[in-house]
């Protein structure tokens, strides 16, 4: 399981954008995100980068791992 920080995620619609964004990718399960918390825990096999260039490309910022 991996858990990092998202800034930018203010409402419910940022929170389904990151987790589409992120559920996309092959080797994601499940991708939790706790908008209160600023986290997106993802369940599965998928790379760091490959998760992390997922939430970048759907706008918002990655800081480092929870």
């Amino acid at each position: 399981m991996l858990t990092l920080k998202v800034e930018g995620m203010t409402c419910g619609h940022c929170a389904q954008t990151v987790t589409k964004a992120v559920e996309a990718l092959p080797a994601v399960e499940r991708a939790l995100v706790d908008l209160t918390a600023g986290e997106v825990t993802v369940e599965g096999s998928a790379e760091e980068s490959a998760v992390r260039k997922a939430i970048e490309d759907a706008g918002y910022d990655v800081k480092d791992a929870a």
